[in-house]
Parts: structure tokens; C-alpha cells; sequence
């Protein structure tokens, strides 16, 4: 079992608001008022004044919502915020940004309070397809919002990437690819569009105004699977790529099953062998903590060795190293034979092409990487001991 004070701590902070809403946005957010930053950042200081560990923060990740909706002022009211948490030297700090709400005077207030990655929202290149998502910013924003990161001197940045957008070609989403790298991003997230239930696109393909193509995805998961390493960027995970020594520490460390601490309306928190998401509403989040009574949460259960190794597991096949099965065991402080069952799983996948063994480490292909999502279903659960 690895001893608690050797596991990374991060923070996550989630901040609400945006001015309007992608169509393929499932992630809580509200429209900006004056009593609601004012609620927001009260309940904020408070809940970030509960952290107590003898750890320090070795990553910190601010998403939305739209973070750089915030004023210079709030910015720097949020950063100041960060530092008081105890943060580790050389700590991660990603802030997202979307390439309509930047400025140079929000992305100095930003280095100068310490924050050393920035993750732009670009998505596509392409105006027709820009349209298609509902953003409200033009590809010439965003390469412009890309310069004035890069001159500010951040020592990292993150370009997001879109594929499987309605009506999108192979030839538009090879197109998308070759533009970011030309920026020379330290990083790439290409994701394939989802469409999550009481978004603007899930009521589109409801109501058969677009749909889906898993075919025409996988191909798509293959030519970034092929071209982006080909320009110097190591897949490391499905959806990601970096340059050498660029991964994301705050993915690393949920991937593992580390632990975080999120603060803010709907962040999830994995810390003290709890998992739990805040209220997923404004007024119920802060009440918790501007308010008397006990702490409340929109969900909250408690963990075993079983669910974390069994996480581990299931992140950790969608990441190119793979997983030790005997590793994950140790870690988690699990006998060899309560991982059988996965085993067994595992040898069936290599059987089937999906997936190959390098000694004691296990990762899929790129066969089973397109089919992730349905092998983490078909996951065994662990073997209990007896007793246990």
C-alpha cells in the first residue's frame, strides 16, 4: 500500500460562469451577476480555508465555465486564493481560457500571480464548423489569442480540439490538425464530440437534425493517432498528445488515482479515501458554506482499495504506457489473486488483437484503444479475499 504522504495532491477550482453556451456543453455553468461573483468568491474563501494536509499542491487546474470571464481584479482575487492552499515548487497551474474573453492585461495579472500553463478552447480552425458548435469566437481569435499567450512568456499551453462535428470532413479535421501544430502548442487535447443529454446538440440529434457516425469517428481517432506524433507529439493518453515532457500533471494525477481537492460549484474531490461532487447549483454550493449546518454534497460515497485499483485500471488502459496489473496490486495494497479476474480479461484482449503484453505491462492497441469505451464496460470487478 503506498503510504499517504507520497500520494500527489492537486486542486481543482471550477468557476461558473459564461456569457453564453456551446451547444455541446454539459458542464454546470450560469450567466455572470454582480451578486453572484460576490457569492461565488465568499463561499469560495471559505470553502479553500477548510484545506488542511501536511502535503503540498503539486498541480492546480481553474476550469468552467469561463475563468477568463473574470475581471483582472477577481483573477487576482481568485490566484491570491490558490497561493494561500501551500503550493509545491515547480507546481502545475493551468488556467482554461476561451479565445473571446482574453486580454493582455488579464494574461499578465495571470503570470504574474504564478500561473505557468494556459489551456485555449479553440476547437476548430474552421468558420463552418465554428457555427456548427455554437462558439462565439472566429479562428482568427483564436491564432490571435494564441499569440498574445505565447507573448506573455507561459511555459506551457494546451490547444482543445473538436473532431466528429457534424457535417466535419476528414479533409477539415486533417486540415484543423495542421494548423495547430503550426502554432507549435507544447500541448493537444483532440476530443470526439459527445453528445451529452440537456445540451443544445443532444436536442438536435433527438430530433434528427444531425447524428452520429462511429465509423467516420474512429477514422478521425486515426489520423491524429498518426499524424500528430509524426510531428514530435507523444501520444500519451486517447484524446492526448504533448512534446517531451509536457503532459498534463493534473490528467496524470486523476488518471492514477491520486488525489485532488476540488472547491466550487459541481467540482469532484478525491481526497481521504472519499469521492464527492459539490452542488451543481450556485446558491446550494455556497450555502454550505456561508450558511450554519453540516457540510452537504450533491454526491458522496466512500472508496475501497477495490474502486480505487479498479479506476487505475480502467484510466490507466486508455493512456499509451498501459498498466501493471502487480503494480496497481501493490499500490493499492491488493493480493495478486484479487486481480485474476482482470488478468483473464486482459489475456483475452491480447488474444483478440485489442491489446499486447510487455513483460509484466499490459496496453491496448490501437484496435482496442477505437474500442475503449465498450472494453471498460466489459471490465471485470475484483476478486474479494474471503473475509474481505
Amino acid at each position: 500500500m503506498r503510504p499517504r504522504e507520497e500520494i500527489p495532491l492537486g486542486l481543482y477550482l471550477h468557476v461558473p460562469f459564461c456569457s453564453s453556451t456551446c451547444d455541446f456543453c454539459a458542464f454546470y455553468q450560469e450567466k455572470p451577476s454582480k451578486k453572484g461573483r460576490e457569492t461565488y468568491f465568499r463561499a469560495l474563501e471559505d470553502e479553500i480555508s477548510l484545506i488542511s494536509d501536511p502535503r503540498t499542491i503539486r498541480s492546480v487546474f481553474i476550469g468552467g465555465g469561463t475563468p477568463g470571464l473574470l475581471k483582472v481584479e477577481e483573477m487576482k482575487r481568485l490566484c491570491s486564493l490558490v497561493r494561500q492552499t501551500g503550493l509545491a515548487s515547480g507546481c502545475e497551474w493551468t488556467v482554461e481560457i476561451a479565445p473571446s474573453e482574453i486580454s493582455h492585461a488579464k494574461l499578465e495579472c495571470l503570470a504574474e500571480m504564478g500561473v505557468n500553463r494556459i489551456s485555449l478552447g479553440v476547437q476548430t480552425f474552421d468558420d463552418s464548423l465554428m457555427d456548427a458548435l455554437g462558439r462565439n469566437h472566429t479562428p482568427g481569435k483564436a491564432r490571435k489569442a494564441y499569440e498574445m499567450i505565447r507573448e506573455t512568456g507561459f511555459e506551457s499551453v494546451n490547444l482543445d480540439l473538436i473532431f466528429g462535428i457534424p457535417g466535419q470532413s476528414l479533409a477539415q479535421w486533417e486540415d484543423d490538425l495542421k494548423k495547430a501544430v503550426s502554432l507549435i502548442p507544447d500541448h493537444l487535447s483532440t476530443y470526439c464530440l459527445t453528445f451529452e443529454e440537456d445540451t443544445a446538440l443532444f436536442v438536435k440529434l433527438s430530433n434528427g437534425q444531425v447524428s452520429r457516425d462511429p465509423e467516420r469517428e474512429a477514422t478521425f481517432y486515426e489520423r491524429a493517432w498518426e499524424f500528430l506524433p509524426e510531428q514530435g507529439y507523444g501520444q500519451y493518453e486517447i484524446s492526448n498528445y504533448a512534446l517531451p515532457g509536457k503532459q498534463c500533471r493534473h490528467n496524470l494525477n486523476v488518471w492514477r488515482m491520486h488525489e485532488w481537492i476540488g472547491c466550487g460549484p459541481s467540482a469532484c474531490t478525491q481526497f481521504k479515501g472519499l469521492r464527492r461532487r459539490n452542488f451543481s447549483n450556485l446558491e446550494q454550493w455556497s450555502a454550505t458554506y456561508l450558511e450554519d449546518g453540516p457540510a452537504e454534497y450533491e454526491e458522496c460515497e466512500k472508496l475501497t482499495s477495490f474502486d480505487l485499483a479498479r479506476d487505475a485500471i480502467l484510466f490507466g488502459l486508455r493512456m499509451n504506457q498501459g498498466i501493471s496489473p502487480a503494480g496497481i496490486a501493490r499500490s493499492f495494497g491488493l493480493e495478486k489473486h484479487e486481480v485474476e479476474p482482470v488478468l483473464v480479461f486482459l489475456e483475452r484482449l491480447a488474444m483478440e488483437g485489442m491489446g499486447t503484453w510487455r513483460k509484466d505491462w499490459f496496453s491496448l492497441t490501437s484496435k482496442g484503444r477505437i474500442l475503449a469505451d465498450a472494453i471498460a464496460l466489459e471490465m471485470p470487478e475484483l476478486a474479494f479475499s474471503v473475509g474481505g
